[in-house]
């Protein structure tokens, strides 16, 4: 297969769909990889590194939207991306679309082929495609709360792990998930005081264990919430509901309530965002007020920490991606029920069902799209 690997073009997205190494895995087992020129350069892949790899280089997005059979991107399609997609063409990346019903709506009406990373599943239920970048999310949240929580960045002006005379920093962390899980590695190893609020009481045993007294964990229905975020100095929102809109936890009335230069990471934006103020940032300009309250909600916080995140999100796509490749789509979903999962628009039909229900649109089993 022909498989097109465009430069992301979303502001300060620095990723790439495929390193040097994935290359040279894919065009061992003889697929044609086009590479757009110096796509990777940002994340610290250079042209001759492709080239080495196997791959053509090629100056023009669109030359690689028009000769790829598969596109492999990091973030969904802009507008002027989804208007080069064919009918049948697979695109295989990050979509979220149910905070996104134009983009939906352009790849209804491209007739091509969407595979979302955040909803493939593993057996056990977990989002394995999604989990390495809601580690770096996670991890991020708490570097840029604790930096945001400067007096400089309009925040409280005070250390995250406090100091002799000083008290640590209160963080609450909404969702005990990979990015709860990573916020808390963070900012436990930063000396906060963390509190992580959760809906399973069997998560918050496993945390427990993983961080014995570094963490207070906190079960959501028996917990105050209105409390805890009038206390908390950040407030890190990793909630999510797979391939939905988060849910908005925060109200602006509890916005209120809290403290000024208090800091918001609410690593849920690129699904909605799970506070009622946030709306997406960029890394150029991250932040923003309400309330005296900062709010940082970088849609794409991972794309800050492009090698990084590029080489982990590699390690988990891969496989896949060499499956699509060697069976095509329809072999290759009707094999492994977790790998349909990601399926969420298919030859002009909506396939994933919390997307239907999130803009009104017929909802078809992914089952029955590509049979």
């Amino acid at each position: 297969m022909k498989i097109g690997v465009p430069k992301e073009i979303k502001p300060q997205e620095n990723r790439i769909g495929l390193t040097p190494d994935s290359v040279k895995s894919l065009t061992l087992d003889g697929h044609d990889v086009l590479v757009e020129n110096n796509g990777g350069f940002e994340a610290g892949f250079d042209n001759d590194q492709y080239k080495s790899a196997g791959a053509k280089i090629i100056d023009k997005a669109e030359d690689i939207f028009n000769d790829s059979e598969i596109i492999v991107k990091v973030k969904e399609p802009l507008s002027n991306e989804v208007k080069m997609l064919r009918e049948d063409q697979i695109i295989f990346t990050y979509l979220h679309l149910a905070a996104a019903k134009e983009l939906t709506q352009g790849l209804i009406n491209s007739k091509s082929i969407c595979i979302a990373y955040e909803t493939v599943t593993d057996k056990n239920g977990r989002l394995p495609l999604l989990a390495p970048m809601s580690a770096v999310a996670g991890r991020m949240s708490v570097q840029a709360g604790a930096h945001c929580l400067e007096k400089n960045q309009k925040g409280r002006g005070i250390l995250l792990g406090g100091a002799p005379g000083g008290d640590p920093a209160n963080v609450v962390i909404l969702g005990g998930g990979v990015v709860g899980e990573n916020a808390a590695i963070i900012a436990t190893g930063m000396r906060a005081k963390v509190h992580i609020i959760d809906k399973s009481e069997e998560r918050l045993k496993q945390l427990t264990k993983m961080f014995g007294d570094k963490i207070i964990p906190e079960l959501s229905e028996k917990t105050d919430l209105n409390k805890l975020i009038s206390e908390c100095d950040l407030l890190v929102g990793g909630v999510l509901i797979p391939g939905a809109e988060a849910p908005k936890l925060v109200t602006k009335n509890m916005l209120k309530s809290m403290k000024r230069g208090s800091v918001i990471v609410d690593v849920a934006i690129d699904q909605g965002g799970c506070v009622e103020t946030s709306k997406p940032t960029t890394h150029a300009n991250p932040t923003y007020i309400v309330d005296d309250v900062v709010h940082y909600c970088v849609a794409n916080m991972p794309g800050g920490v492009p090698r990084t995140s590029t080489l982990a999100l590699n390690k988990a796509t891969l496989p896949f991606l060499t499956k699509l490749a060697k069976d095509g789509y329809k072999k290759s979903l009707n094999d492994d029920e977790n790998f349909l999962a990601g399926l969420n628009v298919c030859q002009g039909n909506v396939t994933y069902k919390a997307v239907a229900d999130a803009f009104g649109h017929k909802y078809i089993s992914s089952k029955e799209a590509i049979n």
